[in-house]
């Protein structure tokens, strides 16, 4: 992979990134309530959005922690190689998971 193509992933990774936090940022504040709750309902429907909240939030701090291992290979060098095998990982794979750390056949082997 090239300087220019680490580039662009680089790019990719932080604006991924910059967004998610936006939206759990205004995702959060959305989530505030306040103290005045007044029936069972309205209680039982703030339980139910925090639980879907939580939800996303944990998806979404779980994609984070994948970007930044990503963008942290990129600085040290070693971005788009195998944690298992230490073989390359394919361009076609890093195209559509960028933050991927397995190669093609590491990926099938894991499945099994």
């Amino acid at each position: 992979m090239n300087k220019e193509e680490l580039k662009k992933i680089e790019e990719k990774l932080i604006e991924e990134k910059k967004l998610i936090e936006a939206n759990l940022k205004r995702f959060e504040s959305e989530l505030d309530f306040g103290d005045d709750t007044d029936h069972m309902e309205e209680e039982a429907d703030e339980i139910e959005e925090t639980a879907n909240f939580l939800s996303v939030k944990e998806n979404q701090d779980k994609r984070l922690e994948q970007i930044e291992t990503a963008l942290e290979r990129i600085k040290n060098g070693t971005y788009g190689i195998c944690t298992e095998c230490g073989g390359a990982i394919e361009k076609e794979i890093l195209a559509v998971d960028p933050e991927s750390l397995l190669c093609k056949k590491c990926k099938a082997s894991k499945r099994k």
